[in-house]
């Protein structure tokens, strides 16, 4: 026996000229809309981006050094690639430092002695709990990250010098070309404060220690540090200043 229950279904979206007219009588909802995919785009092809600044300024170092033939029939970014990739790896050489690291007697050669020519090194004799050794380390640590390209490191005063009295601590040196070119020996020589504009000062006074890997020259480096240092001494004077008002 023939199933008279069964429903025509027709094409989602489909409508009858009924339809139709019922709608425009109000009878029936609105038709939705028929359905439409999105029109297909394909992927981006890396390749096919126009070579330009922006382009070379998007690559990683390594992906720059691997664009060296690729790159020899455009004079203009083979040059600009090159000048990328010195900026780069200039960068990556003044951020290695940025912090006054730890050493034992063991690291003093290789760490100081042995360090690359061109870079300044300043050596923290210190005892453990000694208040000016934190003083003066305070002092340091806020220069290392002011002047990354010049390398920081702390040792133990006895662990660099077999007894050297507590007396000459704090005691900084002075290292360029594994030689020794400055010694400062206790507090009293950064000044009764011993702020940290004063000790970069103190550092700079004979040869260009202090290094911020940006500025460009030694000189602007050096006006820099002067600038600060006065900056520092005038807010000071201001703060005295106001506070004697007050006391009054």
């Amino acid at each position: 026996m023939a199933d008279y229950h069964f429903v025509y279904k027709d094409v989602e979206g489909a409508s009858t000229q009924w339809d139709d007219i019922q709608r425009k009588l109000g009878n029936l909802p609105p038709k939705p809309p028929a359905f439409k995919p999105p029109p297909f785009e394909p992927a981006p092809d890396p390749d096919s981006a126009p070579k330009d600044k922006s382009w070379v300024d998007a690559k990683t170092e390594d992906e720059l050094d691997e664009l060296e033939d690729d790159l020899d029939d455009d004079r203009f970014l083979e040059e600009y690639r090159k000048k990328r990739l010195a900026e780069m790896k200039e960068a990556a050489k003044v951020s290695k430092y940025g912090s006054v690291m730890q050493i034992s007697g063991s690291d003093f050669v290789r760490e100081v002695s042995q360090a690359p020519q061109d870079v300044w090194v300043v050596v923290f004799l210190y005892k453990e709990g000694s208040p000016e050794c934190g003083l003066l380390l305070r002092c340091l640590d806020e220069l290392a990250i002011k002047y990354p390209a010049t390398k920081f490191v702390k040792i133990i005063s006895t662990e660099c010098i077999p007894n050297y009295p507590d007396r000459n601590l704090p005691t900084l040196l002075v290292y360029h070309n594994g030689a020794v070119k400055a010694n400062y020996v206790g507090l009293h020589s950064f000044d009764r404060r011993c702020t940290p504009e004063g000790v970069a000062l103190v550092l700079c006074k004979s040869d260009p220690v202090l290094n911020d890997g940006q500025s460009g020259s030694e000189q602007a480096v050096l006006e820099g540090i002067r600038r600060q240092f006065i900056e520092k001494a005038v807010t000071e004077h201001e703060d005295d200043d106001e506070g004697g008002s007050s006391s009054d």
